[in-house]
Formats: structure tokens, sequence, C-alpha cells
């Protein structure tokens, strides 16, 4: 035999060695160990829907979640098994705690609140927060707040904190009020007219997000807002599709490849804004890079100590993070809290009265806004029928008990947080009615249970940190609104509550605006 031929059998040789490698290798990730982890937690009781191959349940899941949005649903608040109907199909079948799989990923689902308390309020780095910037999710938060961990998540979140704390909260009073009177002098002339208020609210928070947070208009930040947009479009679109790594590294689909290019023209956008910042204070202008948000990160962004640095990825991260989070969970606090005051008239009048007995015919001002207690039942009682965020997801990042189960490293733990707050043996059997009394006596007691059965914001170190910006705009937007309008539903509204990243209405909120005797 020639060397030529030898030498070919040996390459051949080592091609099939590597090749066997390859295969084994894939074999092990999504066969053996979801069937190692199935095996582990059936052992522990906890069952769920088999894992498929490669698919895992995402095939069930997309066909379940795409029969849910084929059809509105009638006036209800009962809108789990509309928003998240695999969650709610599983748990009727499997219980509280079970287990499913997006792709070859297990995810624990949780819903006992002793165990979702356990994970949320967890200190010691057992559940952290997912950071592969491979996922679509990735590209819209980047690594910010939401997705950082360790030592760069303690110098964001003291930024955020600071950014947010009680004294800068009562000095953006008035940028929400300014945004606010923009909106409704457009609705001037509109009374008796349909008006859809979730997109009017689109556009107010983030008007009010980039005036308090970025020192710019909307218009500055409409290209940031459109591109974040699209990549939660994208995000939704895909959430149910598997990848295998190595395939997805050598072929992009059109929407990765689209969403790179998102990513990178929301880099852009940012990096102007920054550099118009720097560029103020090299030319004199400005003696400072600002004391709102941007300006915050600004500075970190130039602190002389490299320790406390932070990144110009870190910057466009925390920047995506707030325009995003900041709009969105506003947007949806709003609109659906003036559609429950649409249908239940009796409490629209309440909030009314208290309004016009704190506020008068002033602008809501920082004070009155504490005393808002009929408000703040109404919003919370909102907030539990309508979260904003619909679940949370958790990375096992070591082996950790959890109450008696004990969890393998790498596996998820999903929290339905629309769920816990619909579950009658937390909240009673009129579970899915409005009843704002619940929250007569505060959030503590509003349910016998613990604290867990009511996280609209999550909980625990890792709880949003824009819960009270949130909270005190819609206030003012809802009392400006209230004392000059009477609201109810229009015929053309059609309930359809669907998850795109936040809760949103897949076909907008219609209502009736009617102009009050006394603003006349």
């Amino acid at each position: 035999m020639d060397s030529t031929a030898k030498l070919l059998i040996f390459l051949a040789s080592w091609l099939s060695l590597f090749l066997l490698i390859i295969l084994l290798k894939f074999l092990h990730k999504y066969w053996w160990m979801p069937f190692k982890i199935q095996r582990a937690l059936s052992v522990q009781g906890i069952k769920g829907p088999p894992y498929e191959f490669i698919h895992g349940n995402n095939k069930a899941s997309s066909l379940l979640r795409n029969q849910a949005l084929t059809n509105p649903i009638a006036l209800t608040h009962n809108i789990v098994p509309r928003v998240i109907p695999q969650i709610q199909s599983w748990f009727n079948i499997y219980g509280k705690n079970y287990l499913a799989w997006q792709g070859n990923q297990a995810q624990l689902v949780v819903s006992e609140t002793e165990m979702v308390k356990d994970i949320l309020k967890n200190k010691d780095g057992a559940f952290t927060k997912q950071n592969d910037e491979s996922t679509f999710l990735y590209k819209i938060n980047g690594n910010g707040l939401s997705s950082s961990e360790g030592a760069q998540w303690a110098r964001q979140r003291k930024l955020a904190n600071h950014a947010f704390h009680g004294e800068r909260l009562k000095n953006m009073n008035p940028a929400v009020i300014t945004s606010v009177e923009t909106m409704l002098e457009k609705w001037k002339g509109r009374e008796g007219n349909e008006i859809e208020v979730f997109g009017e609210f689109r556009l107010l928070t983030a008007e009010v997000i980039s005036r308090t947070a970025f020192g710019s208009n909307y218009l500055q930040g409409k290209k940031i807002f459109d591109m974040l947009t699209k990549l939660s479009i994208l995000l939704y679109r895909n959430y149910y599709k598997a990848s295998i790594p190595v395939i997805s590294k050598m072929w992009k689909s059109a929407d990765e490849r689209e969403s790179e290019q998102l990513a990178k023209g929301i880099h852009d956008c940012v990096m102007e804004m920054v550099k118009r910042r720097e560029e103020k204070v090299v030319t004199g202008e400005s003696d400072h890079f600002g004391d709102d948000f941007l300006g915050l990160l600004v500075n970190a962004h130039r602190d002389s100590d490299v320790t406390n640095r932070l990144s110009v990825e870190d910057v466009v991260g925390e920047c995506k993070t707030f325009y995003f989070a900041g709009q969105e969970t506003a947007n949806s606090l709003l609109a659906w809290t003036v559609l429950v005051l649409a249908i239940h008239t009796d409490w629209q009048e309440k909030a009314r009265k208290e309004v016009l007995e704190v506020f008068g015919d002033q602008n809501p001002c920082h004070d009155g806004i504490s005393k808002l207690k009929t408000m703040n039942m109404i919003i919370n009682e909102t907030l539990r029928l309508y979260a904003p965020i619909v679940a949370v997801v958790r990375k096992v990042s070591k082996g950790v008990r959890l109450g008696n189960l004990v969890l393998p490293a790498n596996m998820e733990v999903l929290i339905p947080i629309l769920t816990l707050h619909h579950d009658p043996e937390l909240w009673g059997d009129d579970v899915h009615l409005f009843k704002p009394e619940r929250f007569s006596e505060g959030i503590a007691n509003a349910t016998k249970y613990n604290s867990a059965a009511f996280i609209p914001f999550s909980m625990g170190p890792r709880s949003c940190v824009g819960m009270s910006f949130a909270t005190m705009e819609a206030k003012i937007a809802l009392s400006m609104i209230l004392r000059r309008y009477a609201i109810t539903l229009s015929p053309a509204y059609v309930h359809a509550p669907f998850p795109l990243i936040t809760l949103q209405p897949q076909h907008g909120i219609q209502v009736m605006l009617h102009s009050l005797q006394s603003d006349a």
C-alpha cells in the first residue's frame, strides 16, 4: 500500500472519529440529558408533557398558542386560557409544578408561592437571569440591568436606584404632566367619537420616558422605539422555534439577520445620544453630562475608576432596557386600567370623585398622588388581572434544593405571574372578578397567602426598579383624563389580550370619550 493510500485511510479514520464525537455530543445534549433530567424529576414527583427529540414541547406550545389567539374571547377577566394556554393546559393536567421543554432546555414551571418566593428572593446566585447573546431577547435588553449579573448588576442597579429615587421622581412630575397635556390637547374635538387608547398611550409613555430619562423628545427617540418594537415581534415569532447551535451559526434565518441589523441600528442611535452629551461638555455648552438617567450613564462611562466604569455595550444595554421596559410596562398598565374603568363605570366614578377631592381643578401634585387610595386599589387590581409581564424565567446556575426538590444546574425555572394572579386557591372563587376592594388594606392583606401571590413587577432584589415610576405616571395620566372625560367602551372593542413581551390588546382598546360638564 503506497503512502498516499495510507494517508487517505488515516484521514478517513480521523474524520470518522471526529464525526462520531460530534454525533455523540449531539445525542448527549438532545437525547441523553433531557432523558436524564426528565427521569430525575419524575422520581421526585414532577411530571410534564413528554420531551420530543430536538423540539421539546415547542410544537405543542406553538399549536396551543396559535389556536388560542385565533379568536377573541368574551368580555371576561379570565384571560389566562388565551394568553398562556400551554401553561393553563399543562397546569390542569400535571399540577402547579411541572416540567416542560423549550427545545432541549428543561424548564420547571413553578406556581407554588413558597417556592416562587425562594426563587425570586434568592441571594446566593443559584437562580440567575438569562444572558445568552444569541437570543432575540438579548438583542432587546443587551447587557442591561434586566439581564446582567454579579458586580456589574450591582453597579447598574445602584445607578437605576439613583435615577428613580423619591426626590427625582418628584422632579419628573412636570415632564409627565406636560406630556399628558399634549395628548389631551390632541383629544379635544374628538368627544363622542371612538378613540384607540393603547396606541395613544404608546405615544404618551414613549414621550414621557424620553423626556424624563433621556432628555429628548419623542421624535428623537422614535427610531429606537420602532426598532425595539420590531425586535419584540421577531422574538414572539421565533419563541417556539428550536435551533441547533452549529447549524444556526452556519446559516442564519431572515429574522436573525434582521434582528442583528435592528440591534446595530439601536446601538448607533444610542451612541449618537451619548456623543451629543459629550460634545456639549467638550464645547463648553454645558459643564456636566446631565442629571437624568442618560447623564448618569455617561458619567459612569467616563468614570476614572476602571472598576466602576461602564463599557459602551453596558451603556447601550441600559438605554435599551429603560427605553423598552419604561415605555412598554407603563403603556400596558395605562391601557388595561382604562379598559376596566370603561367596563366598571361605578369604580370610574369613585376614582373621579377622589381625584376631584384631592386635586380639584388643578393638575396632580406629588404630595397629592400618595392620597389617591381608590386609584391605588384600582391600579393594583388591574395589575393583578392584567399583569404587564406574564412570566419571568431564571436559570439554575448550580445544583440547588428548592422546597423538597433537588434541581440540576443549567435547567430553567419559569414563574407564570398571570397564573398566580388568577389562582382561586390564592384569591378565592371570585378571582376573575374586578374587585379593587381586595386591596383596601394594602397589598400585604389582599390575600391570606404570602407576598408571592401578587408580583406584577416581580419581587426580591431583581424586582422592577421602575415600578414606582410606572405607577406614578399612570396615576398622573388617569387623574388628568378622569377630570376631563367619562369613558365608556366602544361597541367595536374586541377582547383579545396576548403576550408580546408585555401583555397587549391584540386589536387595540377602543373607547368613547364624553366631555364632562364641569370641563365645558
